[in-house]
């Protein structure tokens, strides 16, 4: 997918999203960042989110069913890829220099944050499944076994 398929796909369905987040337009407006004029005109198909647009609306609102929908799951995976033009996005073998490794089982690994002492909850690939303070809060997930 292209940056131009994939802002029209935003486009095409704003007013869903906001529907489905229950918000005014106002409220939507001032989420992603526009005006209610620029909202309000997109919504009509008189104007474009565009790129930056397309992508403050994917990570306001990263639990929609309607952009889960349109994507075949969360927009937020494919963004890195098409914000660097179909390049790769290189993903550290390890958490890096802020981040290490307190537990791991066969489907996740549990970091911690060495600044923040937050916890992140992985899957072996990589892909962010929860955080917490608290890392009794990531147990349940950590010891449940991830089914493909």
């Amino acid at each position: 997918m292209d940056r131009v398929t994939f802002v029209e796909m935003c486009d095409a369905r704003l007013r869903l999203v906001r529907a489905e987040a229950d918000m005014t337009q106002d409220a939507m407006a001032y989420a992603i960042g526009m005006s209610k004029k620029t909202l309000v005109d997109i919504e009509k198909g008189r104007r474009t989110l565009g790129w930056s647009g397309a992508v403050a609306l994917c990570a306001c609102f990263p639990n929609s069913q309607v952009l889960a929908a349109a994507f075949d799951g969360s927009p937020l995976g494919i963004l890195p890829v098409m914000a660097r033009d179909g390049a790769p996005v290189p993903t550290p073998a390890s958490g890096g220099l802020w981040w290490e490794t307190v537990a791991s089982n066969e489907s996740y690994i549990i970091e911690q944050n060495t600044i923040s002492q937050h916890y992140r909850l992985l899957t072996h690939d990589r892909t962010w499944v929860a955080a917490s303070f608290d890392i009794d809060d990531l147990m349940p997930t950590f010891n449940s076994i991830e089914r493909d």
